[in-house]
């Protein structure tokens, strides 16, 4: 069994109970990790509300019969470095206002001084304005932030995150097969932002390797319902097809991306680095579909 007693973890991207955020978390915290996480501004307030009136309480309950519990939990925006990086008319958005303190390096600085020293740091998240656009409409504009929240925020993660790292740590990122495959729907500049996301992972570890001593690894996983996922619009459809068509023939769970990150996480993968491990079922060995169905 995996034991990570005595560590620290920073995951970015926890927001609900549903998504990959909150599996990763809860798995960790299982194995025995102090967890810290990241919420997006915007649903901030929504998802400490929630828990605070028990609405994961079902979601909270560990293999142990223990609940859940966070070390503390960060306003969170991977789309800014620094508080110089916000426009006026964000930092005057009524979902910004009650909040602050929430670009990467004012969150690594908070988290160096209320913690002290990390050990895992997990970028969980992704955005894209115009995800439900194909990539021949997407404007310059939304491909850009595409690639800044969900490739570049990796990047400054480690920039700032690393130095307060210990050596022998770990980062571990989420990225998906239209990297490098045809997804039809899967538009705004995303697909292109998962394959920067997964040649940054590369060049990542070996800097980080040489620099740090910090690993570097990333998740791809299968189709999953997220809220993320959801909001594209045809996840059913997707898991249907990996159900019909992945050599194992089902879907995948959170839990199942969950155990990979622990492993990746762990001393166990401590010479596994500028990987990316899929976690799909086998179905991106699939060269045709084995079921002539949708």
């Amino acid at each position: 069994m995996i034991d990570l007693k005595g560590k620290k973890a920073f995951i970015a991207g926890v927001g609900d109970d549903v998504g990959f955020g909150w599996a990763i978390a809860k798995t960790l915290y299982e194995a025995g990790a102090q967890v810290y996480v990241g919420t997006w501004p915007p649903v901030y307030s929504i998802f400490t509300q929630a828990l605070s009136m028990g609405k994961y309480d079902e979601s909270k309950k560990c293999r142990d019969g223990a609940a859940l519990k966070f070390a503390g939990i960060y306003p969170f925006d991977g789309s800014y470095d620094s508080p110089e990086d916000v426009p006026e008319s964000v930092r005057e958005n009524k979902r910004y206002k009650n909040v602050s303190g929430y670009t990467i390096s004012e969150v690594a600085e908070k988290l160096h001084h209320e913690v002290g020293t990390i050990d895992i740091v997990v970028h969980a998240l992704a955005n894209a304005p115009e995800v439900k656009k194909p990539l021949l409409e997407t404007s310059r504009a939304g491909y850009l932030a595409a690639m800044s929240a969900s490739s570049y925020s990796f990047i400054s993660m480690m920039q700032h995150f690393a130095p307060i790292m210990n050596k022998g740590g770990s980062a571990l990122t989420l990225t998906y097969a239209a990297s490098t495959q045809i997804i039809p729907g899967y538009g705004g500049g995303m697909s292109s932002a998962k394959a920067a996301l997964e040649s940054d992972v590369r060049s990542l570890a070996y800097e980080l390797g040489q620099k740090y001593r910090i690993r570097c690894n990333a998740i791809s996983a299968g189709a999953y319902s997220s809220r993320a996922a959801r909001a594209i619009g045809f996840i059913e459809e997707m898991i249907a097809y990996s159900e019909k068509n992945a050599p194992l023939s089902q879907a995948i769970s959170a839990e199942d991306v969950a155990q990979s990150a622990l492993f990746l996480l762990s001393e166990g993968a401590r010479s596994i680095t500028g990987e990316v491990l899929f976690v799909d079922a086998g179905l991106h060995n699939m060269g045709v579909a084995s079921s002539s169905g949708s």
